[in-house]
């Protein structure tokens, strides 16, 4: 199977960590090469850490196929125009139907434009996103990793990413995230490699597959 290779800047982050911390660096080698996963920038992007909010990769990843199938689903205008009826039919809670519009609409007043995501450091970006109802900072730390690229952001509110760290580092209990964030310090400034690392490591162990593997059309 083919996949995205990590551009060079994030190689020579994953070697850095490697020789920082032992159990990072036996990642690859038993799961093999980290497949460098992405989501659309924007409103799509967003849209796909809505869809996975609270629910397994494998509830998200069925969702989100009937959800791109929508037409203009993928739009903001697009998805304002559609029925709560037809955004239930493929499976989005009635909680995430208006979030999914609250996303909709600060795309579409100017609240966020993509672009200027782009150009914002990670606290800034992060603040802007979490200010839209039914985003939050996981969300908005999610998006800035995968859509982003950025490099040093950790979403230690995720409880994939905190099992992966109890099972890799043999710990007694899956670490809250404060802990899970006091865990990371380590290995800044490439934690968000660290996170992917961790993910690869959880994937293999449990055999789940990845959102992210979804084409977004």
């Amino acid at each position: 199977m083919s996949f995205p290779h990590p551009p060079p800047a994030a190689r020579a982050g994953l070697d850095r960590l490697a020789e920082l911390d032992a159990d990072l660096a036996a990642v690859e080698a038993a799961a093999g090469p980290l497949p460098w996963r992405r989501r659309p920038d924007g409103f799509p992007g967003l849209l796909q850490a809505i869809v996975g909010q609270q629910i397994s990769n494998q509830a998200a990843a069925a969702i989100w196929r009937r959800l791109a199938q929508l037409p203009g689903a993928l739009d903001p205008a697009g998805l304002l125009v559609l029925t709560d009826e037809a955004l239930r039919a493929a499976g989005l809670s009635r909680p995430k139907v208006a979030h999914a519009r609250a996303l909709a609409g600060a795309f579409a007043d100017g609240r966020l434009h993509t672009d200027r995501l782009a150009a914002m450091d990670d606290e800034a970006a992060i603040a802007t996103i979490a200010a839209v109802r039914g985003m939050g900072p996981w969300s908005a730390e999610v998006y800035l990793l995968f859509a982003l690229g950025r490099h040093d952001v950790f979403p230690a509110g995720d409880l994939a990413l905190a099992a992966a760290a109890a099972d890799l580092k043999r710990l007694p209990h899956r670490p809250k995230p404060a802990a899970l964030r006091t865990l990371a310090e380590p290995w800044r400034p490439w934690r968000a490699l660290a996170a992917r690392l961790l993910w690869h490591h959880w994937r293999h162990t449990t055999g789940r597959p990845a959102m992210d593997d979804l084409p977004i059309m």
